[in-house]
């Protein structure tokens, strides 16, 4: 193809702007420029479906629309902007921004403490601007990674974001492309790496016009929310280089550190090399151009290691899979749910697997598929594994939302925390978990079409079904269901949220500046059920220095022994205790161990202690 520029309308300064579309389904291409002055352009084939237009006398602002063979007229599919939103005209953008983020190299894959947020329900304006102020807040915390949700332009203005119909345009409602530069550039000043969730196995059903263009889908596989992306079909080729061209656009123009690929098991692909590791290929060496770390974390439910493991190991070379298991584990043992894919988690054994490996599901009989299910990650470096108590996906696919909260008590939440940051994979929180958030997130959505409207209704009912709840579920198109999920900042101010709070960054604390704590590794990491299923014991080890967890999970206070290695250790950090808006601590400040402890612990309380070294 002739000329250097990408995919959409690209701006080439002097009034200049080149256009390119991918529409081998149309003959004949124009662009029509709707604002400020109307004009119709041609543009010309390139060969292999493509058309190309430089235009003069388009300067930024313009709005623009595509007519296909002198009939339909769509927006672009590499639309960057939709300010009249999804069925409105596509807005020419500049792409220039002062940043200031020209030091900033980004983070190593196991010094990433992950926060996820919704930009629309984080604040009451639901903006990116919105957001800056907040920022500070969440460094104080500990945090070193801030990740959003899906910000591509969605229908209306109030969405999770996993309904976009424009992988290119960044939501109109949160603020544009130039807010998202400016919330980036705010995190990187401060320190803060930038992720972003991407989607890249299927489209939102409303606004979704890229099929009228060009094969982006085939029929020949399904996914659970639509048609799926065709990566191995017929014209393949091109469908990957428009997704592969829009991963490099969030790494380059807007300067992101990660991409969260959602749902990657949904992305149906059978090709000798597939898209995800073309892909990777893509992102890692545009990082390593940009002389920045770069990473992909993709979803997956299929307990995969090859999406992780190396290349040249027969892996994809993808950098960190969220780890579903950890989470269903300890959600089992917290609050003895058993519905839906919880059928498959006993609790604290699978916990201690999932310390030890990563993956519960390695190969047996899964209960909930009725088949055998994953795969063993042993050889998964701990720095590859992204662990949670709660995320977007585990509590907004509850029917009405619950936060760990509303489940488990006050004491749950410090012992759920501490499972998660004390662990030797990366920690991921959701948004206000950390001062024990009561409001729900509950899913939301603003279609313009009654019979989608319902069809959303009708599929949420029936996904709860697999859960055995019952009742009728909040209305996801309602704006009262949005307006209930946003955060309660004032609650981190007060009472317990403010205990809860300082106990959160205490922990980040230990975590980031201990270096047993901060080295991620399986192989200095040892857990092991005890008291009868009662209590667990992590050990982390590294270089010669060594931390003990003591857990208890029990209703009523227990005195439970722990196997410690002989020696002198001192309590490092112990959430009863009543600055944390604990019951008061019975745990001594030190222990000496002839190769047991009993350790006095309240319900669902956790000490931690340091062994001590020589002449210490």
């Amino acid at each position: 193809m002739s000329g250097g520029e990408g995919l959409g309308a690209v701006c080439l300064g002097g009034g200049r702007c080149a256009f390119r579309v991918w529409a081998p389904r149309a003959e004949r291409v124009e662009v029509r420029i709707v604002a400020p002055a109307e004009r119709l352009i041609p543009l010309a084939p390139e060969g292999r479906g493509y058309h190309r237009a430089l235009a003069e006398g388009v300067a930024p602002g313009s709005l623009y629309l595509y007519r296909l063979d002198g009939q339909k007229e769509r927006p672009d599919p590499a639309s960057r902007h939709q300010p009249q939103g999804v069925h409105g005209p596509s807005e020419v953008v500049d792409p220039a921004f002062p940043w200031g983020d020209e030091g900033w190299r980004g983070l190593a894959l196991e010094e990433h403490i992950l926060y996820e947020l919704h930009v629309g329900a984080y604040t009451p304006e639901g903006t990116f601007d919105a957001l800056i102020p907040h920022l500070e807040g969440l460094k104080e915390l500990g945090v070193t990674a801030v990740e959003l949700m899906p910000v591509a332009q969605f229908p209306g203005s109030r969405n999770w974001g996993y309904d976009g119909a424009f992988p290119f345009a960044v939501q109109t409602s949160y603020g544009g492309p130039a807010g998202l530069k400016r919330l980036v550039d705010a995190c990187h000043r401060r320190g803060l790496a930038a992720v972003l969730d991407v989607v890249y196995n299927h489209l939102g059903p409303e606004g979704n016009y890229l099929g009228d263009f060009a094969p982006y889908f085939t029929d020949r596989y399904r996914t659970p929310w639509g048609p799926a992306l065709n990566f191995d079909g017929p014209s393949s080729d091109k469908a990957r280089r428009f997704f592969i061209e829009n991963a490099l656009y969030w790494i380059t123009e807007f300067h992101f550190d990660a991409l969260r690929l959602d749902a990657v098991h949904a992305i149906l692909d059978t090709s000798p090399l597939s898209f995800l590791e073309e892909l990777g290929e893509a992102v890692h060496r545009k990082g390593e151009a940009l002389g920045r770390r770069v990473y992909l974390m993709p979803e997956s439910d299929q307990n995969d290691p090859r999406l992780v493991l190396p290349r040249e190991e027969g892996g994809l070379g993808l950098d960190a899979v969220w780890t579903d298991d950890f989470h269903h584990a300890l959600h089992v043992l917290f609050t003895g749910e058993r519905g839906g894919y919880y059928a498959d988690f006993a609790g604290l054994d699978d916990l201690v697997k999932s310390f030890r490996e990563g993956f519960v599901y390695s190969g047996q009989h899964s209960i909930y598929r009725r088949r055998s299910h994953g795969r063993s990650s042993e050889r998964v470096p701990a720095r590859r594994h992204v662990v949670f108590a709660q995320n977007h996906d585990q509590v907004g696919n509850r029917m009405q939302g619950e936060r760990l909260s509303q489940l488990v008590p006050f004491e749950g939440l410090k012992l759920a925390a501490g499972l998660v940051l004390l662990s030797p994979y990366i920690p991921l929180l959701f948004m206000g978990e950390e001062h024990g958030e009561t409001a729900p997130f509950l899913y939301f959505v603003s279609h313009s079409d009654p019979g989608l409207i319902e069809a959303v209704r009708r599929g949420r009912r029936e996904e709860f079904g697999a859960f055995g709840w019952r009742g009728e579920p909040p209305d996801p198109q309602a704006e009262d269901t949005f307006l209930r999920s946003r955060l309660q900042h004032s609650l981190a101010r007060e009472g317990r949220g403010r205990a809860l709070r300082a106990f959160y960054k205490e922990l980040i604390r230990l975590r980031r500046s201990s270096p047993v704590l901060a080295h991620l590794s399986k192989k200095g990491t040892g857990a092991k059920a005890l008291g009868g299923g009662r209590a667990l014991l992590l050990r982390r080890s590294s270089e010669g220095e060594e931390v003990a967890a003591a857990f208890h999970f029990g209703e009523t206070e227990a005195v439970i022994p722990f196997p410690l290695p002989e020696g002198s250790w001192h309590k490092r950090l112990d959430s009863a205790e009543a600055r944390w808006g604990g019951p008061g601590s019975r745990a001594p400040e030190r222990v000496q161990s002839k190769g047991e402890v009993a350790l006095p612990l309240p319900p669902m309380g956790f000490v931690l202690y340091a062994r001590e070294g020589p002449g210490r």
